[in-house]
């Protein structure tokens, strides 16, 4: 029988409620190989927040300042960016919003799909509201996976929600660039938002209320970020916070277009600031309140507790499984996608009464990440001070990304710096940061390695190329071996 959007029938092997990306890999590697049905029930667009309002348009926005501005520190090289075709360029990247492409993929791997808002009613059972207010009921005989996602976080500030402010949607989809903006927040989607917003023109204010961006990263990275930020001319308001907003004839003109006439910020020390548009950034929200939870015995609105297998505490039988964003373990696409894969295999296993289960736990000692800012911030596995809460014998090694020859090639500018945390006892590294342009490419290699648990002694062997950025882990372990031999650090 071939896959079809919003088919005749009501029983499926596999259902996932939500088809962002982790729900369509959940869905395809539970039935890939296993003669097992699905259906992806989804009421948005097929591929969720990553592929129209998250990862792809922010990339997509980001790839042009960063390039422009890596030019510009190239003797003999000129380059200037145009906003509108930057701004083309990312509806191309996300099909204009529409679907058609994820459907296809799906109908072509064989998963059915059912539009509109599903909630669980009961065990392995799904009811679909439809456009028309009308419901249909489905059934799983193996599995329910929830893939929900969530929303952005709106500070309970006096007049906030009342300004209509943008969030990470309307700024990843803006239609027009605000002459100023004022960014509410400091984490990836504050930071990355304020690099593009300053680089297609806008006059660009950051206020946080940490004193310290990034603030989940080592301490060197949210400092670069901020140093290269003021640099560029962003004002940063840290360790601050907004006390009330006001804002002149808002109106709700749409995503991305600005919601109403000049928007007034007090912060908490009595300072005014003016924009035409505020970003809020202040981190999201599971989207579990309203996906019939009760129905099991699991209370709504918060992250699902889920096991190694991502299956869901609290609920009997091993039928209900949650990833991405609905279960908290790693807010990040990449993470939900791993989860949905080792999901889908678990569902497939069980299903065929294998006992010999994929585990999750492999996959989250890596961990990787990557912040698109310029510089770019990436990293792997656990920060020094995590280590340490975790009661490892911690040392670390650390080395200055510029003082490379290959960084020198790519820009005569160059800032950035390296950091890897060691287990001492098992001589394996458990986490590592890097900040500099193009060190993107780097994360991989630190999570192999921590994931892996190769020994420091085995990685002294692989060579990096000449000269490439790869050459800062030479320098690391040379820093390490200094330290272990008494040497200078």
């Amino acid at each position: 029988m071939a896959a079809t959007v919003n088919p005749d029938r009501s029983q499926w092997d596999v259902i996932v409620l939500g088809g962002a990306a982790a729900g369509e890999n959940a869905a395809q590697y539970a039935s890939q190989y296993s003669g097992l049905s699905a259906v992806l029930v989804e009421d948005a667009l097929l591929g969720g927040e990553c592929s129209y309002w998250a990862c792809m348009p922010s990339k997509s926005l980001l790839r042009p300042v960063e390039a422009v501005d890596a030019a510009r520190s190239l003797p003999g090289v000129s380059a200037h960016l145009d906003p509108s075709a930057v701004l083309s360029h990312r509806d191309e990247v996300i099909n204009h919003l529409d679907d058609t492409s994820q459907i296809n993929w799906a109908l072509q791997s064989g998963i059915d799909v059912v539009r509109g808002y599903g909630r669980l009613a009961g065990p392995r059972t799904v009811v679909v509201t439809k456009s028309d207010g009308t419901t249909t009921t489905l059934s799983a005989r193996h599995a329910v996976v929830i893939d929900t996602g969530s929303h952005p976080a709106l500070p309970d500030v006096p007049g906030l929600r009342e300004a209509l402010p943008w969030t990470s949607r309307d700024v990843t989809t803006m239609r027009e660039v605000p002459a100023r903006v004022i960014v509410l927040g400091g984490g990836v989607v504050a930071c990355e938002a304020a690099t593009w917003l300053h680089g297609l023109g806008a006059e660009v204010s950051v206020v946080n209320r940490g004193h310290r961006l990034l603030s989940k990263q080592e301490p060197f990275a949210g400092d670069l970020v901020a140093a290269e930020l003021e640099r560029q001319g962003v004002k940063l308001m840290l360790g601050r916070t907004a006390s009330q907003v006001r804002r002149s004839s808002v109106r709700d003109t749409g995503h991305g277009r600005v919601h109403g006439g000049e928007i007034q910020v007090t912060l908490d020390d009595g300072t005014n600031i003016a924009a035409d548009e505020l970003v809020v950034a202040a981190g999201r929200i599971p989207n579990t309140g309203d996906i019939g939870l009760d129905t099991v015995g699991l209370p709504g609105g918060g992250y699902l507790d889920v096991d190694e297998h991502q299956g869901v505490h609290g609920v009997d039988g091993t039928w209900l499984y949650a990833i991405g964003d609905a279960c908290g373990r790693a807010l990040l696409t990449h993470m939900g996608k791993y989860q949905a894969r080792v999901a889908g295999e678990v569902i497939a296993a069980r299903a065929a009464g294998h006992t010999d289960l994929p585990s999750a736990a492999e996959g989250h000692r890596g961990l990787p990440q990557v912040v698109f800012t310029d510089p770019e911030v990436g990293s792997a596995g656990r920060t020094e001070q995590q280590a340490r809460a975790d009661g490892l014998d911690v040392e670390t090694a650390e080395y200055d990304l510029a003082a490379l020859a290959g960084t020198y090639v790519l820009r005569p500018d160059y800032r950035g710096h390296a950091k890897l945390v060691i287990d001492r006892a098992d001589d394996v590294i458990v986490g590592a940061t890097f900040v500099g342009t193009g060190i993107a490419e780097l994360v991989h290699s630190a999570t192999t390695a921590i994931v892996a648990r190769i020994p420091l002694s085995v990685l002294w062997h692989v060579v990096p190329s000449y000269p490439t950025v790869s050459e800062i882990w030479l320098r690391l372990l040379e820093t390490a071996r200094r330290r272990r031999q008494g040497g200078d650090a």
